[in-house]
């Protein structure tokens, strides 16, 4: 509301005037100012956003995640205290799968989307809203995704206000000529959506997706596929992957070979179809990721990292105009001074300033693999730096890392060693602050896995 002031040269002027006016003419009377009533505006304060921290629990071996999941919330301003514990592992809410849930949750933090991996309701997709500690109610109808990608489906929510899923499988095949020489290796793929909102299916296509004569001559083939992303424009939608070989004279694996550029499968988007293929000169290796989101859209471009790099992962660039930007080069060895960064999981602000989890080739063997470590970035310096207020250990353990929160500019993270107690930290990605939060409690074996 504008309100208006006077100041004391104006209010001096008006009682001249009235002076004057009564002076003139006592039958003329000054009209009196309607009183303002009306409130000043206030700020409504911003409800905390709800933090899930999930947990997988230890199966057979120390780090491995097969015992399932376990799913717990706080709000933001608890997940922030270091006098706040949670206990997942006791007292969180199971969420349905086999082995590791795949979890995404809605841009709010409000509802837990869930794709049960393996087992008997493997392919199940169901949704939660969000209502603290280990509530979680389900909410609308669910439907099975296993009869197009199988009952251990690798899928994701594409960033398109919390309406769409996507899944992936690919299938392959050698094939030889009439004299029983290895010819290439047939990738087909399998891609369907689903609509978050109605629990039901959207589209479902299949497709063969061929590599160029002479990389299927010499045994390349397309072998794994994962973490759909859709384009700016919302016409695309980019599959990562990942290449094998086989040696052409045996039709064996080959796993001593030369690393190819990066690839990317697109398709058109919503029909899912028109498959080609796109190749990085400037990345070498995988573009699939793990269980985390592996590629983010920012300022019109599509950010990727890779895996498996030779020369340590990058963070890779797709334009508008739906090929590699090579001329966008971000390698994380020679931003962090390290050699082999490989490149678990990721994930920027809409500033462009990202939180990285990686291991590299130093780091050191744990009781469930190679130690990690935590990284700010920024995608338009192309620098990284190690984010050392965070503690680490042998046993810190992120090659199942999934998820991280994005509030604003800040970023919640689960720190927390294989069967040790850990915290939550909040990432200031202006500043670089970091904030030691809420305590998590772990039981043996088992490791923390995210927060969304």
């Amino acid at each position: 509301m504008k309100r208006t002031f006077l100041n004391l040269k104006t209010f001096a002027t008006i009682i001249l005037t009235a002076g004057l006016m009564t002076a003139c003419s006592s039958d003329d009377t000054v009209p009196t100012p309607e009183p303002d009533t009306e409130e000043p505006d206030i700020a409504e304060p911003e409800e905390p956003r709800w933090i899930t921290v999930a947990g997988a629990k230890m199966g057979d071996n120390p780090g491995d995640g097969n015992g399932g999941t376990l799913i717990y919330s706080v709000t933001s301003d608890d997940a922030k205290d270091p006098s706040v514990s949670i206990e997942p592992f006791e007292n969180g809410f199971i969420a349905p799968s086999n082995r590791t849930a795949r979890l995404q949750s809605s841009e709010d933090g409000s509802t837990i989307f869930n794709i049960s991996y393996a087992g008997d309701t493997g392919g199940n997709y169901t949704k939660y809203t969000v209502e603290g500690g280990q509530t979680f109610t389900p909410t609308g109808s669910e439907v099975s995704i296993a009869p197009y990608v199988g009952t251990a489906p690798r899928w994701i929510k594409l960033f398109d206000g919390d309406q769409t899923g996507a899944a992936v499988y690919v299938s392959t095949e050698n094939e030889f000529d009439e004299n029983d020489k290895y010819t290439r290796t047939e990738a087909t793929i399998g891609v369907v959506t689903l609509d978050l909102v109605n629990s039901s299916i959207k589209e479902f296509q299949e497709h063969s997706i061929p590599l160029s004569a002479e990389e299927e001559a010499n045994g390349y083939y397309i072998s794994r596929i994962d973490m759909p992303t859709l384009n700016a424009a919302g016409d695309k939608l980019y599959i990562g992957a990942r290449l094998s070989k086989v040696n052409p004279d045996t039709a064996e694996s080959d796993s001593d070979y030369e690393i190819l550029g990066s690839k990317t499968i697109v398709l058109d988007y919503p029909s899912l179809l028109n498959p080609s293929v796109i190749s990085s000169t400037v990345g070498h290796g995988n573009t699939n990721g793990y269980r985390s989101i592996n590629a983010f859209l920012y300022e019109g471009s599509v950010y990727q990292a890779n895996q498996s790099d030779p020369e340590g992962s990058h963070i890779l660039r797709i334009g508008a105009d739906n090929t590699y930007d090579d001329s966008y080069e971000f390698n994380l060895d020679d931003a962090l001074g390290v050699e082999g960064a490989y490149i678990l999981a990721w994930r920027p602000a809409a500033n462009g300033k990202a939180v990285i989890a990686y291991r590299h080739d130093a780091s050191a063997e744990g009781v469930a693999g190679a130690q990690g470590f935590f990284a700010l970035a920024d995608l338009n310096a192309k620098t990284a730096q190690k984010i050392d207020a965070i503690p680490y250990d042998p046993d810190f353990y992120l090659f199942q890392y999934q998820g991280f929160v994005v509030d604003g500019t800040e970023i919640y993270l689960t720190q927390g060693a294989v069967g040790q107690n850990g915290n939550i930290y909040v990432v200031d990605t202006e500043t670089g602050e970091v904030t030691k939060g809420a305590e998590l409690v772990n039981v043996a074996g088992s490791h923390f896995i995210g927060a969304w």
